[in-house]
C-alpha cells in the first residue's frame, strides 16, 4: 500500500511502520471488541498511517465521529476516544461518557491523546466527573506523518498562528520531538543550519534533548547529512503568491487535504451512447494524489503550461500500446499483451483523470480575472508601484471579490514594500472594513501582528536589495524545460528555496548582508557522532539534506526543492518536512478571526 514511501533516497516507510507498531500495541492493551470515536480532524492523517483493515485485525468493529450527545449504539466491550488535546473536545467526551453511564452499559472507556497527553484536559475531565471512568489514558506520538517518498508533515493546522500570534511554542516542542524520533530511526544528523527565531528554539530544544539522552546514543549510520530549519516568517512572500505548478494549482483551486482532492464530478462521468438523459452524479470525485501514480509523479511539479504537451504525448503512447494487440499473432505474444493489460488500463484511467483535472484548471487559468490577479502579483514582486494604493485592489474591493483574495494581495504589497505608508495602509483598512464588515477588524490586527501587514517604519525598503542579491526574479524563464527554480511561479524564485540552494553552494557566508536583513538569527550547530559512524562518501554520491519549514510550506516550494534534487550537478538531495502543507488561502484563513456580536 505504501510502497511509494520507500522509493526515495530515504526510506520513509520505516517511520510509517514504527507508527503502525505503536498503534497496534495500544489497541492490544484494550482486550476485546472495540469502537473508536474519532476527533474528525485526525481521520485524514491517520488514514496515511493505517487503513481500516489494520484496525479490523485488532478487533475494531465500529467507528464514530466525536459529537455532542449520546454515543450511537454499538455492541462492543471497549470505547476508545482518539482526540487532540483540546478542552472543548473534553466537554463532548464527558457528555458521551455520562450518557453511557445512565444506560448502565458495562463498557470500558479509554482515551488516546494525539500527539501528547495534556494535564489541562485531564483536569477538565476530572471537573466533569468522568476522569475515573477511563481505564487507559495514553498518548500516541504522531508527530511527522509520511505523505510521500520525500515529504513529511505534522499537519498541525495552527502552528503558524500559535508561534507568531499567540506566542505559544507547543508546536515547536512537537517539532523537536519529531526530529528526535527521526534521529532515533535514521541516525544523528551531524549538521544543523537554521534561520529565524523559531528555528533557533527548535535547535536549542533538540540539543538539550540530545544531552538528556546522552547515555543512550543510537548506533545508526546517519542517513541525513544536514538539517536546515527555516522559519516561515523569513519568507512571508512565497505563500501569498499564486502557485503555478500543476500540483500547486490543484491545491490553490480545489485544496488538497491529506493527499486527497475533491473535484466537481461532471468532468469524470463516462457517458455511454444512448444514455443522454441520465442523471449526473452529485457527489464530488475524490482522488488520491501521490507519487505511487506514475503519471502524477511525472507532471505534479511541472509548470502548468508544460503539462498539456506531456498529457498529449502520453495519450499517443497509450493508444499505440493498445494497438499492439492487433500485431499479437502467437500465443506467447497474446499472453505477453494480456499480462501488460492491467498496467495499461491503469495508465489510461490515470491519463483520463489528469486530462479532466487539467481542463478544469485551464478554465480558470485562461480567465481574465486570473490573468489580472497574476499580473498585479508579478508587478509587486518586481517592485512596480508598491508604495501607492493599487487600482486593481480598489476595483476588487468595490466588486466585493472574496475577502481572502484582497487580503493576499494587500499583504503581498506590504511585504514587497517592507510595509505600507501609513495613509495607504489606513485607506486599505477603511475600505475593507466598510465593504466586508467591521467584524474583520480582528483579522487585520492579526495580520499586523504576524508581520504580513505593517506600516513602514524606516524609509529604507530592503526588498529590492534582497530580490537582486538572491536573484528572486528571473526574466527569461523556460517553463517547458526549466533551468532555475523560478519556473514554479513563472519568474519568481521562492526566497526560502533560494536560501537552501545558496547554503549548499557557495554557502551562507556569501550572503551574510542579506541574511541580516531577514528576520531572526542564522546559525550553524554540529552534533557529535559516536566514533565509527562518520559517513565515508563515495565519489559522486549526493548529500542528503532535510529541510524543515516551521509554519508551513507550499507545493510550489516542494516542487522547487525536488527540481534542485534532480539537477545534474546539484550534489544534494532534499527531503522536505513541515508543520503543515499550506497555500495562501488556508494560511490567511488560519489567521482570521470574526468579532461575534454580544448575545444580548
Amino acid at each position: 500500500m505504501a510502497a511509494h514511501l520507500s522509493y526515495g533516497r530515504v526510506n520513509l516507510n520505516i517511520l510509517r511502520e514504527a507508527a503502525r507498531k505503536e498503534l497496534r500495541e495500544f489497541l492490544d492493551k484494550c482486550a476485546g471488541s472495540k469502537a473508536i470515536v474519532w476527533d474528525e480532524y485526525l481521520t485524514g492523517p491517520f488514514g496515511l498511517i493505517a487503513q481500516y483493515s489494520l484496525l479490523k485485525e485488532h478487533e475494531v468493529e465500529k467507528m464514530f465521529t466525536l459529537k455532542a450527545g449520546r454515543l450511537p449504539a454499538a455492541d462492543v466491550k471497549n470505547i476508545i476516544f482518539f482526540v487532540r488535546p483540546r478542552l472543548e473536545l473534553m466537554d463532548i467526551i464527558a457528555e458521551n461518557v455520562i450518557g453511557e453511564d445512565k444506560q448502565r452499559s458495562q463498557r470500558d472507556f479509554h482515551i488516546l491523546f494525539v500527539p501528547r497527553r495534556s494535564l489541562l484536559c485531564e483536569q477538565r475531565l476530572k471537573e466533569q466527573g468522568v476522569l475515573g471512568s477511563f481505564i487507559n489514558i495514553d498518548e500516541y506520538i504522531l508527530d511527522l506523518i509520511p505523505y510521500d517518498g520525500d515529504l513529511l508533515s505534522m499537519e498541525s493546522e495552527s502552528a503558524f498562528r500559535e508561534c507568531y500570534l499567540e506566542n505559544d511554542q507547543t508546536s515547536l516542542y512537537h517539532t523537536a520531538k519529531g526530529l528526535m524520533t527521526l534521529q532515533a530511526l535514521y541516525g544523528t544528523i551531524p549538521q544543523i543550519f537554521g534561520k529565524g527565531e523559531c528555528a533557533r528554539h527548535v535547535a536549542n530544544m533538540m540539543l538539550r534533548m540530545k544531552r538528556e539522552f546522552a547515555g543512550s546514543q543510537n548506533q545508526i549510520l546517519p542517513v541525513f547529512d544536514s538539517l536546515l530549519l527555516l522559519d516561515r516568517n523569513v519568507d512571508l512572500l512565497t505563500p501569498l503568491a499564486t502557485q503555478l505548478t500543476y500540483e500547486g494549482l490543484i491545491d490553490e483551486v480545489y485544496s488538497i487535504t491529506n493527499g486527497y482532492v475533491k473535484l466537481p464530478p461532471e468532468k469524470f462521468t463516462q457517458k455511454k451512447q444512448g444514455e443522454g438523459g441520465k442523471d449526473l452524479p452529485t457527489e464530488p470525485k475524490k482522488l488520491q494524489l501521490n507519487s505511487a501514480e506514475e503519471l502524477y509523479a511525472e507532471i505534479r511539479d511541472k509548470n502548468f503550461n508544460a503539462v498539456g504537451s506531456v498529457l498529449s504525448k502520453k495519450a499517443k503512447i497509450i493508444s499505440a500500446a493498445f494497438e499492439e494487440r492487433h500485431n499479437a499473432k502467437t500465443v506467447g505474444e497474446i499472453k505477453q499483451f494480456v499480462s501488460q493489460l492491467p498496467h495499461m488500463q491503469a495508465a489510461r484511467s490515470s491519463l483520463a483523470n489528469h486530462t479532466s483535472i487539467a481542463e478544469l484548471i485551464k478554465d480558470i487559468t485562461t480567465s481574465e480575472s486570473f490573468f489580472d490577479n497574476l499580473t498585479v502579483e508579478q508587478e509587486f514582486m518586481t517592485g512596480v508601484d508598491t508604495d501607492k494604493v493599487n487600482s486593481y485592489i480598489e476595483d476588487c474591493i468595490a466588486q466585493q471579490d472574496p475577502l481572502i483574495k484582497i487580503l493576499r494581495l494587500v499583504c503581498m504589497q506590504s511585504v514587497c514594500n517592507n510595509g505600507l505608508k501609513q495613509k495607504v495602509l489606513d485607506y486599505y483598512k477603511r475600505e475593507i472594513l466598510q465593504t466586508y464588515g467591521y467584524e474583520h477588524i480582528l483579522t487585520l490586527s492579526n495580520l499586523e501582528k504576524a508581520g504580513l501587514l505593517k506600516s513602514q517604519t524606516s524609509t529604507r525598503n530592503n526588498y529590492p536589495t534582497i530580490r537582486k542579491t538572491l536573484k528572486l526574479w528571473m526574466e527569461d524563464i523556460n517553463e517547458q524545460n526549466p533551468n532555475d527554480i523560478s519556473y514554479v511561479y513563472s519568474g519568481y524564485a521562492p526566497l526560502s528555496v533560494r536560501l537552501a540552494q545558496l547554503l549548499v553552494r557557495p554557502g551562507w557566508r556569501s550572503i551574510e548582508e542579506v541574511l541580516k536583513m531577514l528576520p531572526g538569527p542564522h546559525f550553524e550547530e554540529r552534533q557529535q557522532l559516536p566514533s565509527g559512524l562518520h559517513k565515508k562518501r563515495q565519489q559522486g554520491e549526493n548529500r542528503t539534506t532535510l529541510v524543515f519549514f516551521l509554519g508551513g510550506v507550499t507545493y510550489a516550494e516542494i516542487a522547487a526543492l525536488r527540481f534542485l534534487s534532480q539537477m545534474e550537478d546539484g550534489g544534494t538531495e532534499y527531503v522536505i518536512a513541515t508543520t503543515k502543507l499550506i497555500n495562501g488561502t488556508c494560511w490567511i484563513k488560519s489567521l482570521m478571526d470574526k468579532l461575534e456580536a454580544p448575545p444580548f
